[in-house]
C-alpha cells in the first residue's frame, strides 16, 4: 500500500501514516443540540401525589389529610407491622405530559381561618410540585372534609389486647 493510499484509511490514527499520536480524527458529534432534550422524561401520578401530600401537610392548620373512612382504613394500615403512612392519602394527581392538576381533602384544626389554611396549601403545594417536576400546575381542588376539635379524640382505632 502506498503512503498516499494509507494516510486517507480510516482506521490510521496519524496523519502521517506512522501510527503515532501527533492528530486524531476529528470526531464528529451525533444528534447536536441539547442533551437535556434528548429523549422524554415522565412522571407518575404517584410521585406528585407524594409531593402535593407532603407539602400540604407542611401548612400549619392542616390536621390531616383525606376524609373519615380513609383515615380509618389508614390508621388500620399504619399499625399493621410493615405497613408505612401513607403519603398520598387525601390527594389525588392527574398527571400530564407538561400540567398537573390535583385534588386533595383535608381536615382543618379549629379556630383557623379555613381560607387562609386553604391558600397556603395551594401555594406550598403548587410552589413545590412545579419546583420538583417542572410540571405546570393547572389547579389544586381543596376539600374540607371535617374540623378537628380541641377535646376530640384522634380517629385512629385503638389497638386490641387479646
Amino acid at each position: 500500500m502506498t503512503d498516499a493510499a494509507q494516510r486517507d484509511r480510516p482506521d490510521n490514527p496519524g496523519k502521517d501514516g506512522s501510527g503515532h499520536e501527533g492528530s486524531k480524527p476529528s470526531m464528529t458529534k451525533q444528534g447536536g443540540g441539547d442533551p437535556s432534550g434528548r429523549g422524554r422524561t415522565t412522571i407518575a401520578d404517584g410521585v406528585v401525589e407524594k409531593i402535593a401530600g407532603l407539602a400540604a401537610r407542611d401548612v400549619l392548620g392542616v390536621h390531616a389529610m383525606g376524609g373519615g373512612l380513609s383515615r380509618t382504613f389508614g390508621a388500620v394500615r399504619d399499625r399493621v407491622p410493615g405497613g408505612a403512612k401513607s403519603v398520598t392519602r387525601g390527594v389525588k394527581a392527574e398527571v400530564g405530559e407538561v400540567q398537573t392538576a390535583l385534588d386533595l381533602e383535608i381536615v382543618v384544626e379549629y379556630g383557623v381561618s379555613i381560607t387562609d389554611v386553604a391558600r397556603a396549601v395551594r401555594q406550598n403545594v403548587v410552589s413545590s410540585v412545579e419546583r420538583m417536576t417542572g410540571l405546570e400546575v393547572v389547579e389544586v381542588n381543596i376539600a374540607v372534609s371535617d374540623v378537628k376539635l380541641p377535646d376530640e379524640a384522634e380517629d385512629e382505632p385503638e389497638p386490641r389486647l387479646q
